[in-house]
């Protein structure tokens, strides 16, 4: 009886590492967010980009908590709205990367003011990454034997203290690097690989 209690014991534990894992890579790793993010950095300093720091994860938790809730059956029936979110996001990361590649100035950012609260969490929306995120988490690291809320709890605690601090990562590197751009023709050429970067991150989506 006591080995058998132990071993569940050592495999939720197990789980949890394997999720924490999954977190970390899945929050440090290049992607949508993170470009904007070292995007805002660079064009506002990372006090100003707080609240899309916390914006991210929120979005993410949001998604999990609907996806446990049966949002995936909804996208195995109905392919198209994931096809619609790619589009969306694509369509969106590729505005914002135009904009970049324009922009000669710290005050020419793709935005007037840094990416709010708000704003990041409904980023996450037509994030096609942010939505792989959520269904994988529940279904890769909830097990439906066992009760789902200290699960679902444990899933979206993981993702706020993990990727937090993970967003703040990429927000940092581009203040850090705001502080070295002295001239226009520096700056732009950091605008443009930025640009170039969040381009990129458009074939996450179709890959």
């Amino acid at each position: 009886m006591y080995s058998r209690e132990l071993g569940r014991s050592q495999m939720e534990l197990t789980t949890i590492g394997a999720l924490a894992l999954y977190a970390f890579v899945m929050s440090i790793t290049p992607g949508p967010n993170n470009m904007l993010l070292a995007n805002a950095g660079l064009m506002f300093g990372f006090r100003s980009t707080i609240p899309q720091i916390v914006g991210i994860p929120t979005g993410v938790i949001s998604q999990i908590l609907l996806v446990a809730a049966g949002l995936s059956s909804l996208f195995a029936q109905f392919p198209s709205i994931q096809l619609a979110l790619k589009v969306a996001g694509t369509f969106y990361l590729l505005w914002l990367a135009l904009k970049l590649w324009k922009a000669d100035a710290l005050a020419q950012s793709p935005n007037a003011t840094p990416i709010s609260f708000s704003q990041a969490l409904l980023f996450q929306f037509i994030n096609p990454k942010s939505w792989l995120i959520a269904l994988t988490a529940v279904s890769a690291f909830l097990q439906p034997e066992k009760a789902v809320l200290p699960q679902l709890l444990i899933t979206c605690f993981a993702f706020a203290l993990i990727g937090t601090p993970c967003m703040a990562v990429w927000s940092a590197m581009g203040s850090a690097l705001r502080r070295h751009l002295s001239s226009p023709t520096s700056l732009r050429r950091a605008n443009r690989t930025l640009a170039a970067l969040t381009s990129a991150t458009c074939l996450m989506f179709w890959l």
